[in-house]
């Protein structure tokens, strides 16, 4: 892992891997801000699937569209984000506007849930993700849910 992030706690990736691995994907793509690599990384190492590719992007950009063209060439089963909320939302929102991208096939960790209090209304709704601790999380119009149905 490199240094400047640190990676995903234990049961938030225990609880990402377990989000995924229940839709039953043969394909993914992963995705990260540039400060999330270790994120990702983890995630990559223990997904026992087959990996598309790995798209990093930048906190800010002037489109975003580059990449979210690799994220959703391949046309993978489902996708698994990682990093911070302001590259995620700018990221997402491309997304929606200009490719296939399908947010309830769509993944997050912790850091990533904060996008919708800045994404337009409905960009994520559908994506589920963990918590840093290993909680699911579901994100509706403008607001996110414990995801009830994950409780044991």
């Amino acid at each position: 892992m490199s240094a400047g992030h640190p990676g995903p706690a234990a049961a938030e990736l225990a609880k990402v891997v377990e989000l995924v691995r229940a839709q039953r994907p043969r394909t993914v793509v992963i995705g990260h801000g540039r400060q999330a690599g270790p994120v990702a990384e983890a995630f990559a190492q223990a997904w026992d699937g087959t990996v598309l590719a790995v798209v990093g992007w930048p906190e800010e950009a002037a489109s975003w569209l580059r990449q979210a063209r690799r994220f959703t060439a391949g046309e993978p089963e489902a996708w698994v984000v990682a990093g911070g909320a302001r590259g995620w939302a700018g990221m997402s929102e491309r997304l929606r506007r200009s490719t296939g991208w399908e947010p309830g096939r769509t993944f997050g960790f912790a850091e990533t849930a904060g996008a919708v209090a800045i994404a337009p209304p409905g960009t994520l709704e559908g994506m589920r993700g963990a918590d840093g601790d290993g909680r699911a999380w579901r994100i509706g119009r403008n607001v996110i849910f414990p995801d009830l149905w994950e409780e044991s």
